[in-house]
């Protein structure tokens, strides 16, 4: 018989893709603002580009982050945004965060 107790704890809302420290902290960034360039998140995370564009990877195919390639000027730009997936799981995902430091969100 399951416990009708073990999926009421509200870590069972968290999501794992968003979860991880770095990708959480990119997907906060990204959610105070409708676009940001590569470069500004990069050092707003405090991560190299390697590791920033590995998670923007994991974002991206999780459907939570849009990746825009262009030009400013003659220089090549990345600029990236959370898709309406993204904000709608961070929002969740906070929510989760809240009630389970029992401010209940």
């Amino acid at each position: 018989m399951t416990d009708p107790h073990r999926e009421a704890h509200p870590r069972h809302a968290l999501d794992d893709v968003i979860h991880a420290p770095v990708r959480f902290s990119i997907v906060a960034t990204l959610a105070a603002a409708e676009k940001a360039e590569f470069a500004f998140v990069r050092d707003t995370v405090e991560v190299s580009d390697s590791v920033l564009s590995r998670q923007m990877t994991t974002l991206e195919k999780a459907g939570y982050v849009a990746v825009a390639k262009g030009y400013v000027g003659r220089r090549p730009r990345t600029w990236l945004s959370l898709t309406p997936a993204g904000r709608t799981a961070f929002a969740a995902h906070c929510q989760a965060l809240r009630a389970i430091a029992g401010d209940g969100g």
